[in-house]
């Protein structure tokens, strides 16, 4: 099983469940159109990773406020890169099929260490730096559905066990990659930095 660090332990998630389309500006970069309800999907165990590796087919990458949960409410905060096969997500979606294929993959859920956290929400804010240029920032203030609202209807579908993680969704600014390339994500709160991890693209 694969796991992340929580408070210098290593836990296991045993899903991951993610947010789709929540800032409005990553919607209009992937041309796409507002949901009329919040879009979930899930990326098993077998996705979690501490490194970034290149996947074989064209990806890109997507920097998320990601929350790791116990007893039902969220106990850490960390940074989290979903990784996405934009080809493949293309074809199924196309096709009007499930593109769990493009989403769900191995190592397709990149996480730094998570810290503890207190259940408030406000003024938090991230930042992914690529070669040491800005590429992503974005706020629970941009977000079309906040972490609460995310949570609540999380839980009238699927149960949330000690260790899953929540994945917030992305701003705009996603792109692809290249093996070499050295990506910073960062967490705020008030503008003051309360995490940062670095990872080199394998």
């Amino acid at each position: 099983m694969h796991c992340v660090n929580f408070d210098n332990q290593n836990v296991v998630p045993g899903k991951i469940v993610c947010v789709g389309m929540n800032y409005v500006e990553h919607i209009r970069e992937l041309k796409g159109r507002d949901p009329e309800e919040l879009v979930l999907f899930m990326k098993p165990n077998s996705a979690v990773s501490e490194d970034l590796v290149l996947p074989a087919a064209a990806s890109r990458y997507e920097g998320e406020l990601s929350f790791i949960m116990r007893d039902g409410r969220p106990a850490g905060i960390g940074f989290g890169l979903d990784l996405t096969l934009s080809q493949v997500q293309k074809r199924l979606k196309g096709k009007g099929l499930p593109w769990e294929k493009s989403k769900a993959f191995d190592r397709s859920a990149i996480f730094s260490r998570f810290i503890p956290f207190t259940e408030n929400f406000r003024d938090l804010a991230l930042e992914l730096w690529i070669n040491g240029e800005l590429r992503q920032n974005g706020s629970v203030d941009l977000m079309l559905h906040k972490p609460s609202a995310i949570l609540k209807e999380i839980a009238r579908h699927f149960t949330l066990d000690d260790n899953d993680i929540v994945m917030t969704g992305t701003p705009k600014g996603v792109g692809t990659f290249a093996r070499g390339n050295v990506f910073t994500g960062k967490l705020f709160r008030q503008k003051k930095l309360l995490l940062e991890q670095t990872w080199t693209v394998k």
